[in-house]
């Protein structure tokens, strides 16, 4: 079994959940969470199933970020399990383990299998693009889809994770730099259906004739060698006896488009080409059986493809926080209303705090804007201790570059101070505990008193943050950001 305390250690940093808040949403002692994160105790199945139902409560986001680690986990620690259920993923829905359903007169199995030996981004992608364009077609049995309104969309859900993440999609994968060849400008991080339609729009513009054919193209491969499972016993005869005979890439593709057509009553592979040869290919034409069992089962094929996506990305990130969050264009910004009243709370208190960056003084009745220090492209996530108040005007200016190492001092002191004020005159006040508990957690404190001990806050800041600046700037995020008044 994979280790699901550390998973949920992860998890629990990653989205501000205290462990009170999970040990009192399950009903159970805090210490018991504790020993689960501490890696005492792993948690049993039963009770996996428990702390999924209970991080959906709390936040569904990190509820489904918990079943994609731990099903990877899983998929990696066993391995009868990977062998024996390649067409297995784990329901964010339900939280269990589900299998691609059988139907009858289409080879699942060879289904199941689209994604075995895979080294780059491009297959998961692909289909994912598919299935999109698929259910905007309304599931039309008389599909036939351009491989240029494909490769537009694989762009499109590629470019959420690499421009604004930075997600590596691996050495040997091209998309990034073909995203970055074509110069887009839409960098918004509520990424809806809205702002896909007008990224769409603005890559069909472009001339994409060198992603669509010659030795660099994206769909030089995918569309050729995803439906091979579909053809194995035909390839393996063909290769058995055409042995001894010199073949390349191009004379592959060429073996597949004539077994698509020749076999796609029979073998029924997903779709065929709409050429003779792969150089005169333009679109495919979907099988109209595969067309009904994708739209009767739709979430079930998707959540399929997405989990396994997910997987991949994982293993090219192993160190970003939050993939799930960054991979699919699901979550909004928060609106920060709870974190700024904090702020207003403390400064009602105090008239030492200045803004870190313009030293303009901060006071109760200031228009605050709180800013992500470490940006929160990069991090994802709202937790209170990267958020420090300033003013709207210095946030917009900053935007979602790293700052200069020169803040980092101050940025640590405004939380010592803020957590000093808490400490003498709002420790009583219950509203806060899990702010409290957020720096005790996520910064790897032992107590709450040592929140306003400066050296350890000191510490426990620098040794929490050096790897993930260090990691931000290695993944092309902008540092170095200086405030100007110009």
């Amino acid at each position: 079994m994979g280790k699901a305390g550390k998973v949920l250690g992860q998890i629990l940093t990653s989205y501000g959940i205290s462990q009170g808040k999970l040990a009192e949403q399950l009903g159970i002692a805090r210490s018991n969470v504790h020993r689960w994160v501490a890696e005492i105790r792993d948690p049993n199945s039963e009770t996996v199933q428990g702390i999924i139902t209970a991080l959906k409560a709390i936040n569904p986001d990190a509820a489904d970020e918990f079943i994609g680690l731990y099903a990877s986990g899983l998929a990696v620690g066993q391995d009868t399990f990977a062998e024996a259920n390649s067409g297995a993923w784990i329901n964010p829905v339900s939280g269990g383990l589900e299998r691609l359903p059988d139907t009858e007169g289409l080879n699942v199995a060879a289904l199941s299998r689209l994604f075995d030996k895979t080294t780059t981004s491009y297959k998961y992608v692909f289909f994912l693009s598919l299935l999109d364009i698929l259910r905007r077609q309304n599931f039309d049995i008389d599909s036939t889809i351009s491989l240029r309104d494909l490769l537009i969309e694989i762009l499109v859900n590629a470019w959420y994770p690499h421009t604004y993440f930075k997600l590596s999609f691996g050495i040997q994968d091209k998309i990034a730099i073909k995203l970055d060849s074509l110069e887009l400008d839409l960098d918004k991080p509520a990424f809806d259906e809205l702002e896909k339609n007008l990224l769409r729009e603005e890559i069909s513009k472009r001339n994409l004739d060198n992603l669509l054919i010659g030795k660099d193209s994206l769909m030089r491969y995918v569309p050729f060698r995803l439906i091979t499972p579909f053809l194995s016993q035909q390839l393996k005869a063909y290769k058995s006896q055409s042995r001894g005979t010199t073949r390349n890439d191009d004379i592959e593709n060429e073996i597949i488009t004539a077994l698509a057509e020749q076999y796609f009553d029979t073998a029924k592979p997903l779709y065929k080409f709409n050429g003779n040869s792969p150089k005169l290919c333009k679109s495919i034409q979907l099988s109209s059986e595969w067309i009904s069992y994708i739209r009767i089962n739709y979430s079930i094929v998707r959540g399929w493809v997405s989990w396994k996506w997910l997987q991949y990305m994982q293993s090219k990130n192993p160190s970003t926080p939050a993939i799930s969050n960054k991979l699919f264009p699901q979550i909004r910004r928060g609106a920060l209303a709870s974190q700024t009243k904090y702020w207003q709370k403390i400064l009602e208190y105090t008239d030492e705090i200045s803004c870190i960056y313009s030293n303009r003084p901060l006071r109760a009745d200031s228009k605050l804007s709180l800013d992500h220090y470490l940006p929160w492209s990069f991090v994802a996530h709202d937790q209170i201790w990267n958020l420090v108040p300033t003013f709207s005007d210095v946030n917009s200016s900053k935007s979602k570059i790293i700052p200069s190492s020169v803040y980092f001092d101050s940025f640590v002191r405004v939380h010592y101070l803020g957590l000093k004020i808490w400490k003498e005159k709002m420790i009583k006040d219950k509203t806060l505990n899990r702010f409290i508990d957020m720096y005790i957690s996520d910064l790897r404190l032992h107590t709450k008193d040592d929140l306003t001990d400066f050296e350890k806050l000191s510490k426990a800041y620098n040794s929490t943050f050096q790897p993930l600046l260090s990691l931000a700037t290695s993944l092309g995020f902008e540092a170095g950001w200086n405030y100007s008044q110009n």
